[in-house]
């Protein structure tokens, strides 16, 4: 017998492969207990978007979730999925954040850290390595597959032979796209096994449809774990029901050995929480199916038809699917992963919307072709090169880009400074400043310690108070064990108050969480472009507009001077703002030289497509 050992992928993949990552911690709690019983090898419950979604959508602290997870799985090894230098984040950190972030992680719960890079260059890989191995964890080396004219079988086999120079436990084949065949995934775990020698772990989303016969001839191979999630989270952009690979297995040397009986019992649940959230199934359409040509990941699709939604475009998602190959091919063939995926994603959408192909380029995508991501897989085409970076030098190959952040977590938490009360917040706000800062400052306010749930099933104990008392007592027991000192569920118009014994039941206005692809609220009174100029302003005065749907930041950092100011004259090409769209900053520039005579937006307003940012005069 040689039985495939599963990952359970319901807690952190699944959900943003199919919800946009909007699986909120009340929706776990029930279930958690169950999920520990199965046998799983692994748990994925945090890393990923997990930790940024929660405090830009769901209020949540991301710290809070893992910790709570972790008091109701104490038999399952819990997994994060780590982007390297960029830990859960879109940009690099300094090693020193880089080595806090993971032992606060494996602390406060994180057992196996599956760490890529989405350029597999293996210099921003090896921080994490040295600090999950002082920590004594398990380190997954994940190899981000894609298919190109740069990417071979050699290549992989090479990286990962770094990653096991780098003391990697298991080598993760992390077909983020759904690009893996049958044969191809049979030929390179074999070669994995042979060569390498380190337990294989492969993870495929099922997009196209090929991922359960990929797991079979896996199996066949000598793959030692694969990855699968709860049939109401599977399918589609996420990966393959574990219910139909634990089925497909029994009778075989690779039988699982998981009680199928328990798995539709937990499979139940999940599928209520998905009708009461109204959610769709994932699907494998003709769009699907096309992953063979365009190849965008599960989470990718997801959002790009979230960000077209929100800029009134969807039908352009043919045209956007078209681009996307092609921005790739421009900039040496990175694979489309977290955050390049983003990367390119987003400069493919710029490109159809304004259609003006690189004429507005976010920042992050100068940071790529400059070289502070990586190395790119292949050549990039040197005009794109140079309209992209103009005067600026691209980096010297003999310098790893995450030595070049100096940030020290002495700075960041004098930054922040009596707001943040832990290392876990200092480092929330090293990530994600804007986001943390938010967060912080409205939990503040209110009462230490206290964390947020919706979503619990509440049954009638009492007819005055519909409490149920177990649940209560669990809250209690929770609270007891942990530094939280307040739990607040919200139900309906029900509102549960958990202190350290006291509870409380009131009335409320349900708490609105922001559905999968939701618009933030937009401004009470947008100014869109219009023909002529209102309010009486010059004629002679132009508008600056939104070629997106986003917030608009003044600052290049939170206290920073603004990029421009009334009576500032810029130059063609001059920055005049951030727009946040996307999880990207995108740089908006002046289109021609002139005079500043009106910022039109305050600073962190989200902004509608069209609305007018800036009033300029022009100059000769």
């Amino acid at each position: 017998m040689r039985p495939v050992k599963i990952t359970d992928t319901t807690l952190r993949d699944a959900h943003q492969s199919l919800w946009a990552t909007r699986m909120e911690l009340g929706d776990m709690l029930p279930i958690l207990p169950k999920m520990d019983k199965v046998g799983y090898w692994s748990l994925e419950v945090w890393g990923g978007a997990t930790f940024d979604a929660a405090l830009r959508f769901l209020d949540e602290n991301p710290w809070d979730r893992l910790r709570i997870i972790k008091q109701h799985c104490p038999n399952t090894p819990l997994q994060m999925l780590l982007r390297g230098q960029n830990l859960v984040g879109y940009r690099h950190y300094s090693d020193e954040i880089v080595d806090r972030f993971i032992k606060a992680s494996h602390r406060n719960g994180i057992d196996v850290f599956r760490v890529f890079d989405a350029l597999n260059d293996i210099r921003n890989v090896a921080p994490s390595a040295v600090a999950i191995k002082e920590a004594g964890a398990h380190f997954e080396g994940a190899i981000s597959y894609t298919v190109s004219p740069v990417h071979t079988l050699d290549t992989y086999i090479q990286y990962a032979l770094e990653l096991k120079d780098l003391g990697a436990d298991s080598i993760c084949i992390k077909d983020m796209a759904g690009m893996l065949t049958p044969y191809r995934t049979e030929k390179m775990v074999r070669a994995l096994k042979d060569e390498v020698g380190l337990p294989v772990h492969v993870h495929c989303h099922y997009i196209g449809g090929m991922a359960p016969m990929n797991y079979l001839k896996a199996a066949e191979a000598g793959a030692d774990i694969i990855d699968t999630a709860v049939v109401a989270l599977a399918f589609g952009n996420s990966q393959p029901a574990v219910e139909m690979i634990v089925a497909a297995l029994k009778e075989s040397q690779y039988d699982s050995g998981l009680d199928l009986d328990l798995l539709f019992e937990i499979a139940h649940y999940w599928e209520n929480v998905r009708k009461e959230k109204g959610l769709k199934r994932g699907v494998t359409s003709l769009l699907h199916m096309e992953v063979f040509s365009h190849q965008v990941p599960g989470g990718m699709m997801s959002n790009f038809i979230s960000q077209l939604e929100l800029q009134n475009a969807t039908s352009r998602l043919p045209d956007v699917l078209a681009e996307v190959p092609r921005v790739r091919a421009e900039v040496g063939y990175p694979p489309l992963v977290t955050p390049m995926s983003q990367i390119v994603g987003t400069q493919a959408v710029i490109n159809v919307l304004t259609a003006k192909r690189w004429s507005v380029v976010p920042q992050e995508m100068k940071d790529y072709v400059r070289g502070l991501y990586g190395k790119a897989p292949g050549p990039m085409d040197a005009d794109i090169v140079a309209k992209v970076l103009g005067e600026s030098e691209p980096l010297p190959a003999d310098v790893r880009p995450g030595s070049l952040v100096k940030t020290t977590y002495d700075e960041v938490a004098a930054e922040i400074g009596d707001l943040a009360k832990n290392e876990e917040e200092v480092l929330m706000y090293a990530l994600f400043p804007n986001e943390a800062r938010a967060y912080l400052e409205k939990h503040r306010q209110g009462a230490e310690g206290a964390v947020f749930m919706t979503g619990l099933e509440i049954d009638s104990a009492r007819e005055d108070d519909a409490v149920n008392v177990n649940q209560i007592a669990e809250l209690v027991k929770l609270i007891e064990s942990s530094d939280v000192t307040e739990i607040i569920v919200e139900e309906g118009d029900q509102r549960i108050q958990v202190r350290k014994g006291h509870v409380t039941t009131q009335a409320h206005e349900p708490h609105a969480h922001p559905a999968p692809g939701a618009a933030p609220p937009a401004p009470e009174s947008p100014q869109v472009l219009e023909e002529d100029t209102s309010g009486g302003r010059p004629s002679s005065w132009r508008a600056v507009v939104a070629p997106m749907v986003g917030t608009f930041y003044a600052a290049p950092a939170p206290g920073a001077a603004p990029y421009v100011a009334v009576g500032d004259t810029v130059a063609e090409g001059q920055v005049l703002c951030i727009l946040e769209a996307m999880k990207l900053m995108n740089e908006i520039t002046a289109e021609e030289a002139g005079v500043i005579r009106e910022v039109a937006v305050t600073d962190a307003s989200p902004v509608e497509y069209g609305t007018v940012l800036f009033y300029y005069e022009p100059v000769a």
